[in-house]
């Protein structure tokens, strides 16, 4: 019932409330910290979120690995599927393919 509290009583999460759940379970799920919420959309049966995550501090900072995570989520909030989509340096403008 947590999801229906807080969706407003009727059980289908605001973009807001899907980011702050995609952050929580990614929590759980991934041994980084995210960094933030990059873009979350709407979809038939929730949403999808995608994330940015530190994954290897280095020095200079601007040559830290950074990755992207989608995290799909149903229509209450519940973590229904991640993946890691991109691996990059945080220093290429590149918005092509990652490095895996």
């Amino acid at each position: 019932m947590a999801a229906r509290d807080e969706a407003g009583g009727d059980g289908v999460l605001s973009a807001p409330e899907a980011a702050s759940r995609a952050l929580a379970h990614a929590g759980e799920l991934i041994s980084r910290n995210p960094v933030s919420v990059t873009s979350v959309e709407p979809t038939d049966d929730g949403w999808l979120v995608e994330l940015e995550v530190l994954e290897d501090r280095r020095i200079p900072s601007s040559a830290d690995m950074l990755a992207l995570y989608e995290l799909e989520l149903g229509a209450d909030g519940e973590l229904l599927a991640y993946r890691r989509t991109k691996r990059y340096v945080r220093g290429r403008a590149d918005s092509g393919s990652g490095v895996s």
